[in-house]
């Protein structure tokens, strides 16, 4: 079959097999894992800026499907080719789209009907004016039905190809996972990306009593835990992600009552540990949830000078800022790998979130682990090295030099601390605290494990300036 660009017309006249013959959630998400496959763009933004629209089980179903079909897609594809008799690569990118579609909801979703899988599948090729592949993906799928119990894991003996199939991951990072940490957490890591992260946030005291936030989430039915993790913050309860209770939390998000960030990514503010009077510079600021972070720990009395290299991103902390009640936050377009536009000893605090592979948030972002390459990490970690070097330079003496990333990466983490750390004997490493004695390492950095702390993979390394 030819490589075709095939999305779904809004509208197709009402013919049958059009685009009004899909479900609102299967049409969303069609389009959804089109663009993340064809265009590069990312699923988590394109969920929450085209679905807005949507009845909320219909939002909740898209959710499901984009997510479950990227997180589940070597899987899927391995799935399909046994029953379609010819290797997935070979098949046009919307008929592959519409396979792992149809064959999750017929292998993940108990709820949803077979008859209505297959028949949504094969409207989705008409819809998308492939109607030629039609009666290829309907013969697919009902093979799928027929076939209800095949695994395309169960005979692969090669114990690290078995783990790539089974969690959908590319055998390159299962095998450097078992590498660095072993078969056991690496095959451990690879499962917990499959599942969905639980929702947790941070209480804005500037923007009301708390008492009331607590009393709005009860009336919604929303049942809450204090975090394992991080201070003050708090971690919904699991499968509360949608209806009135997704209604609840969104609405005193858009508030700016609370702030919805996972807790691994908030202990990170912790350990800057800012105060009322001091000067704190995030060189890697956007979209602004550890700065604002810094700023509402700081009582809004420390300076945070937020900085990006682009105006686009730095306009989000700013909204993101006035949405909060912060008026401490000055936005600063630069590029933290370039002479930093600061005086020598400048700040108490300096906060470098280094650009990163992202590989600790593949629950979140399921796409990354088809995009990435061993390069990308090489890459990235000599970026990182360059932002901590200028960095370094405007950390007052006594001051701290955070560094954290999103990625469970060596390279990307001890190895970037410690080239650090030899090249500047003015900084010695100090223990990640408030970070609980469980998310320590060896050497005083803090990590969490999405499959051991139920937050996303973080490092978080705290550099103190010799006085």
């Amino acid at each position: 079959m030819m490589a075709t660009r095939a999305s779904i017309p809004k509208k197709d006249g009402g013919r049958a097999g059009s685009a009004q013959s899909v479900s609102p959630a299967r049409r969303a998400a069609f389009e959804i894992l089109r663009r993340v496959e064809e265009e590069g763009a990312f699923a988590a933004p394109l969920l929450a800026s085209t679905t807005g629209e949507l009845a909320p089980e219909d939002r909740a179903l898209c959710y499901e499907l984009v997510l479950g079909a990227l997180r589940r897609q070597l899987w899927l594809d391995r799935l399909a080719e046994h029953y379609a008799g010819r290797p997935s690569e070979k098949l046009d990118g919307a008929v592959r789209r519409a396979l792992r579609l149809g064959l999750y909801q017929l292998r993940f979703l108990a709820r949803v009907p077979a008859r209505a899988a297959v028949n949504e599948s094969v409207n989705l090729a008409h819809a998308a004016r492939l109607r030629s592949a039609a009666r290829f993906i309907n013969a697919v799928l009902r093979r799928a039905v027929r076939e209800p119990d095949f695994d395309p894991a169960a005979a692969i003996r090669d114990p690290l190809q078995k783990i790539a199939v089974e969690t959908s991951h590319p055998h390159w990072l299962v095998e450097r996972w078992a590498r660095q940490f072993g078969m056991d957490e690496a095959a451990a890591f690879a499962r917990s990306n499959n599942t969905s992260a639980p929702t947790a946030f941070r209480l804005n005291p500037l923007r009301g009593a708390i008492a009331e936030v607590f009393g709005r989430l009860r009336e919604a039915g929303v049942e809450i835990s204090a975090s394992q993790v991080a201070p003050d913050a708090w971690r919904v309860a699991e499968g509360q992600g949608g209806g009135a209770a997704a209604a609840a939390l969104r609405a005193l998000a858009g508030e700016g009552r609370i702030y919805l960030q996972d807790e691994a990514s908030q202990l990170v503010a912790h350990v800057v540990s800012a105060r009322a009077g001091e000067r704190v510079l995030d060189a890697c600021a956007a979209p602004g949830s550890k700065a604002t972070h810094v700023a509402a720990l700081a009582r809004d009395a420390a300076l945070v000078v937020a900085c990006d290299r682009h105006e686009h991103r730095l306009r989000v902390v700013v909204e993101a800022s006035a949405r909060l009640g912060l008026e401490s936050i000055r936005a600063v377009v630069l590029d933290a790998e370039a002479q930093l536009p600061f005086a020598d000893e400048t700040f108490e605090r300096v906060l470098v979130d280094a650009p990163c592979t992202g590989t600790g948030t593949l629950r979140h972002n399921p796409e990354i682990r088809w995009r990435m390459t061993p390069g990308d990490i090489l890459e990235l970690a000599a970026k990182q090295r360059r932002i901590l070097r200028q960095a370094a330079r405007v950390v007052r003496p006594g001051g701290r030099l955070i560094y954290s990333t999103c990625s469970v990466e060596r390279e990307e983490n001890e190895e970037v601390v410690s080239a650090f750390l030899g090249a500047h004997g003015d900084f010695r490493q100090t223990v990640a605290r408030p970070a609980p004695d469980v998310l320590l390492t060896e050497t005083g950095a803090a990590r969490t494990w999405p499959q051991r702390d139920g937050a996303d993979g973080f490092f978080v390394a705290a550099l103190e300036k010799r006085g």
